[in-house]
């Protein structure tokens, strides 16, 4: 360490520690006994014509004695918390219903308007289900009617329409597919509710292009599980009746980055998507 960065670590430190302290409402004395040193050794260090920093026992001991962390007070971050705090608050597990009406997922996408929103839905994106969709998929849930989940619905349908929306979708060939030929969950639809809810996706995904952007992937050589990344501050992955949720910019940028693999990778994009719905919907006409 040279000796103008020396001088700015010095500096920092005496200047942070004061500001903490300060907060905290802690006096030197206080702290000084707290971490087993002299007082006369603490505010040597707090003194402005003081030239160099603590020991690391003592550097790790304040750090431990004020919950902040070291590389904080050294002026290496400008995050003051502690590593286990951060870690506490950047996951959080919430327990929620698979429904799209579910409290947090309401809020944290009032949260993020006007930011890009990117998604990559269980099966079918929410805001361009039918009706006889949403019956099929939500109908056994005692705890929502169908109309609070055709609310809910139109209400991410109307936030698509407002200024500033800017929302991503990826989703497998394979989920598009399975759904055109009524495979699994929607062995329960017949063929005319199926090709009206594919009709009502190409009509939504054609009406608000580009503001809305839909790409198909191929899930024999890419993978997502579901998962929904709100701007910059929050992503969240669906583990079934609860929610990973990730409240760190590293966590954000990390999901974003397979986000736009998924995108890259993308069999069907967003300018092509209606033609290739049509395209399905004649082939299970046939």
């Amino acid at each position: 360490m040279d000796s103008k960065e020396r001088i700015f670590r010095v500096d920092t430190f005496r200047q942070r520690l004061i500001s903490v302290m300060s907060r905290k409402g802690i006096k030197s004395s206080g702290l000084a006994q707290a971490i087993g040193v002299d007082r006369s050794t603490l505010s040597q260090l707090l003194a402005h014509d003081n030239d160099r920093l603590p020991r690391v026992d003592t550097l790790m001991a304040i750090a431990s004695k004020l919950q902040i962390s070291v590389d904080w007070l050294l002026g290496l971050t400008s995050e003051s918390r502690s590593g286990a705090e951060i870690l506490s608050q950047s996951m959080q597990l919430t327990p929620s219903l698979p429904l799209p009406s579910d409290a947090s997922l309401r809020v944290w996408h009032k949260e993020a308007m006007g930011t890009k929103i990117r998604y990559v839905p269980a099966n079918l994106p929410d805001l361009m289900k039918t009706e006889a969709v949403l019956a099929c998929e939500y109908g056994q849930f005692e705890s929502v009617s169908l109309e609070q989940v055709m609310e809910t619905t139109r209400e991410r349908y109307q936030e698509a329409l407002l200024p500033g929306c800017d929302l991503e979708v990826c989703l497998s060939v394979q989920c598009m597919v399975g759904f055109a030929k009524g495979e699994g969950l929607w062995s329960q639809l017949s063929l005319e509710d199926r090709c009206q809810q594919l009709e009502r996706f190409a009509q939504v995904t054609d009406e608000l292009y580009p503001k809305l952007r839909v790409y198909l992937f191929n899930e024999t050589r890419n993978y997502a599980s579901p998962y929904t990344i709100f701007g910059a501050k929050r992503c969240a992955v669906y583990m079934g009746h609860m929610y990973f949720v990730f409240n760190t910019s590293d966590h954000v940028i990390t999901l974003t980055g397979h986000f736009d693999g998924l995108i890259r990778a993308a069999e069907v994009h967003a300018h092509q998507l209606k033609d290739w719905i049509d395209q399905l919907i004649n082939e299970i006409r046939d």
